[in-house]
């Protein structure tokens, strides 16, 4: 455990102990223990001891070697705030399902999609993956991948510098990106590679020992999902009211003309068009597939040609993501799809 704990500091890991043989951080002294006592200035800390769990989190060489003297020796959590890591840690426990909305939150799953099979974060994570037409992180071998005695996994990334990102679990009915996908980054810790408790080993998997950089799609669903704690500053360059030229010749060629649904239409097609003023913290996503879902209904209730809005919801993507049609394409027929169940009409849906 030693030798963990010297390889995650030499990677500017700050490192604290776990209880022998479990996942949790060694106890607080008495003091620190005392109803009402916090971690912010207290003199454990300070004089090297590992009270408060990843709060007490170091580098230091001499203070390592001190803690990891004991014996048994303590396992090895990480502190991922300090460490500039978000580590998707996939569950695959056997839960019954939740409620539908709270598989993907913030994506549809409506009543008529098949969910047969659907039974941990393994496939949920899949599932989200697929929809935005990008690869499987649990399937990521460029980056740091842990197998966890319950045979979970664990997938390191690296954040991107200036961003900090929240911690939460997939069972949660607040913040979450997937049922049974956690999210450990600030505020959290992660068990380190090697760590072995009563239940197994955290066993590193294929040859990668690095966490490679955090996705940008990844980075895209958690900002939706209430993730991003300091998202960059979007300064507009252009009103939020308007939309590309091509999206709107789009939407009139579909059938669209100045009445209330193409209004509908053109102020969710802005907001999308908005996501050009950033690369990244506007929920571009979630914009998109909103977007998409207005123009279903419109199009289910004969207001607009499938194709037109195709084409219209394309142009405003490729305005405000150039370059990404791979990714637009996946999340626009999704959108488009679950709004033509619900037909939408000048003054409400059907």
């Amino acid at each position: 455990m030693l030798t963990v704990a010297q390889w995650c500091a030499a990677a500017g890991w700050p490192v604290h102990p776990l209880t022998p043989g479990r996942k949790t951080p060694v106890g607080n002294c008495r003091a620190c223990t005392t109803k009402g006592h916090s971690h912010a200035g207290c003199s454990c800390i300070s004089a090297g001891r590992w009270c408060h769990g990843f709060h007490a989190a170091t580098t230091d060489p001499d203070r390592i070697r001190s803690w990891w003297s004991a014996s048994p020796a303590p396992g090895v959590g990480v502190a991922c705030g300090p460490a500039g890591l978000i580590v998707i840690d996939i569950d695959a426990h056997n839960h019954p399902l939740p409620s539908r909305d709270r598989l993907l939150p913030g994506i549809p799953v409506h009543d008529h999609v098949d969910i047969t099979g659907l039974q941990n974060g393994f496939h949920t994570l899949a599932v989200l993956a697929e929809l935005r037409g990008e690869p499987d992180p649990a399937e990521d071998d460029q980056t740091l991948r842990v197998r966890t005695p319950s045979g979970g996994l664990h997938v390191w990334y690296q954040a991107c510098a200036g961003r900090t990102w929240l911690c939460s679990s997939g069972s949660s009915t607040g913040r979450a990106l997937a049922w049974q996908v956690d999210i450990r980054s600030t505020g959290g810790y992660i068990v380190a590679p090697g760590t072995t408790t009563a239940d197994g080993s955290y066993t590193p998997m294929g040859t990668c020992r690095s966490p490679a950089s955090l996705p940008e799609w990844l980075a895209q669903e958690l900002t939706r999902t209430g993730h991003l704690d300091t998202p960059a500053p979007v300064t507009r360059t252009f009103s939020a009211r308007r939309t590309p030229l091509r999206a709107q010749q789009a939407v009139v060629a579909a059938g669209g003309g100045r009445g209330a649904a193409t209004r509908a239409l053109g102020t969710v097609l802005a907001e999308v068009a908005a996501c050009a003023a950033a690369t990244q913290g506007t929920g571009f996503s979630d914009k998109l597939n909103r977007a998409a879902y207005t123009a279903g209904g419109l199009v289910a209730s004969g207001h607009l040609t499938q194709s037109g809005a195709e084409e219209a919801l394309l142009a405003v993507a490729e305005h405000a993501r150039p370059g990404q049609h791979g990714r637009a394409l996946p999340i626009i027929r999704s959108g488009l799809s679950a709004g033509a169940r619900r037909p939408l009409f000048p003054g409400g849906r059907s």
